[in-house]
């Protein structure tokens, strides 16, 4: 498959469409956390507890992915099991563990939430050849573990630390 051919664009240029891009979603996300009855942070580990499928998360390895406390993520799940859309299950290996699930009916609620918007975005990358889409992922991918990085310097809070 070829892709379409794209106008040329500069470092600068694809900053700003990043930071559009960026902004626009977090509108987004906003809204659609209102509309689920939950805050960002809170949809964000939700979505975090979907990823990770059947392959239960701990408490603690929510907190590292939310890059919060795990004091924090106790009230996150609180407010997530309040809402009905984690249970907490005993971790089979270690009994003073939980791990979190996600409840079916909430995957269903979310997923008619996001499911348009998806669907959207799976046909834009259609547009977009084999080869462009292994650049942007691998965009994504760096540009992420970049984002994290700066987060854990903001989070050590070192005046010292150029961020």
């Amino acid at each position: 498959m070829q892709g379409t051919p794209r106008p040329p664009a500069t470092p600068a240029q694809a900053l700003s469409a990043m930071d559009h891009l960026i902004a626009a979603h977090l509108i987004g996300q906003q809204e659609l956390a209102r509309r689920l009855g939950l805050n960002v942070t809170d949809l964000t580990c939700f979505a975090f507890v979907l990823e990770a499928g059947d392959d239960l998360l701990t408490a603690g390895d929510l907190a590292a992915r939310a890059h919060v406390t795990t004091g924090a993520v106790t009230g996150i799940l609180n407010r997530l099991e309040r809402a009905g859309y984690v249970a907490r299950r005993p971790d089979p290996t270690d009994r003073r563990r939980v791990r979190v699930a996600a409840v079916p009916d909430a995957v269903t609620r979310v997923e008619a939430v996001y499911g348009g918007h998806y669907e959207r975005l799976t046909a834009l990358f259609s547009d977009y050849s084999a080869e462009e889409l292994a650049v942007i992922t691998d965009w994504f991918t760096r540009a992420t573990a970049l984002a994290h990085e700066y987060l854990e310097k903001l989070n050590r809070n070192d005046p010292d630390e150029e961020c």
